[in-house]
């Protein structure tokens, strides 16, 4: 078993539904107990963020630990995380010393940092994530990297469980017109996370726009052992059929990689077909709307969606707060 938190199948479904379970309980009658009481954990931040940010702080606040954040090139010095580079460009400081310093204060480190959409074959291996974990011996929490979202796809899955209750759901994910090309960290945890805890899921994009295929066996294997199904659709009407959740989250193009305006022109045929709006959800099975926020109103999905009773995007921003303490409790003993 992991030490660190960096992707849901790092750990089996049985530990994370068990996490999910803690969450929930807390949620319902916090125990009040702080097991972080006289502990720091640093909170790195390569890129901006608000729901990540904020439920982590509050998360160790409530805990009874000390947040230590950290933003490199701004309240802490610029990175390096290439072996046996020579340092003698932009970066000051090296993450070898970095995060054996850090650790020297902390009892773990969250980290988030973001594709740079650039080089997809050296971004899909999320080199800069799993430098901080190669270097810790603390645990070291995702908070977003080039490839995963654990703490998302978990508050996805216990905001599943909350609403519609334990046991296999009827999925939609489905991409959506953006007017620029966005990570896929968030849809690739959301269908590995789903795939784990046996849903039937549907994944739906236009062509072109394939999760890496190295994902996407491991998310048909977590679903075959796991008692779930994952089937691929690129019609975006047809997708929407009997489900019970429809997950909305735009990304971009591995084909595109590194080429901006080539993945803007390939989008630009979609642009108001693939939206969440009612005349969609009405094929559904009275599904409930998730997003991972912030998303952009009548781009991704229309208001009367995203306001309607059915859409649960606060619940599961909120939900990111307590998987997380969930989570840090069982990772800083």
């Amino acid at each position: 078993m992991s030490s660190s938190f960096l992707k849901t199948s790092d750990f089996s479904t049985e530990y994370l539904s068990k996490l999910i379970d803690r969450a929930i309980l807390d949620k319902a009658s916090p125990s009040g107990s702080r097991p972080l009481s006289g502990k720091s954990v640093a909170l790195v931040f390569f890129n901006p963020s608000l729901r990540t940010r904020a439920s982590m702080q509050v998360g160790i606040f409530e805990l009874g630990g000390n947040a230590v954040i950290l933003e490199p090139g701004g309240t802490s010095w610029t990175l390096e995380h290439r072996e046996g580079v020579v340092m003698d460009g932009d970066k000051t400081e090296h993450l070898k010393e970095f995060v054996r310093v850090l650790e020297r204060y902390v009892s773990a480190i969250g980290v988030r940092t973001f594709a740079g959409l650039k080089d997809w074959e050296l971004e899909r291996t999320d080199p800069t994530l799993n430098a901080f974990a190669r270097y810790a011996s603390v645990p070291v929490i995702n908070l977003e990297s080039a490839m995963h979202h654990p703490c998302q796809s978990m508050a996805d899955m216990m905001t599943i469980r909350e609403k519609l209750g334990a046991g296999k759901k009827k999925v939609l994910m489905t991409w959506a017109w953006h007017p620029k090309p966005l990570p896929m960290a968030v849809p690739n945890s959301f269908a590995l996370a789903a795939a784990q805890f046996g849903h039937d899921l549907r994944i739906a994009h236009p062509k072109g726009y394939e999760l890496d295929d190295e994902l996407l066996g491991e998310i048909e294997s977590q679903a075959a052992a796991n008692g779930g199904t994952v089937e691929f659709t690129n019609a975006v009407d047809e997708a929407f059929d009997g489900v019970e959740v429809v997950y909305a989250k735009s990304f971009g193009s591995k084909n595109f990689y590194g080429d901006a305006e080539g993945d803007i022109r390939e989008r630009a045929a979609y642009h108001d077909k693939w939206i969440v709006d009612e005349e969609k959800m009405a094929w559904t099975s009275d599904a409930v709307f998730m997003h991972c926020l912030p998303v952009r109103r009548n781009v991704i999905v229309t208001d009367s969606v995203i306001d309607s009773p059915r859409s649960i995007v606060i619940d599961e921003a909120e939900n990111r707060l307590h998987i997380q303490k969930a989570i840090m409790t069982e990772l800083i003993k």
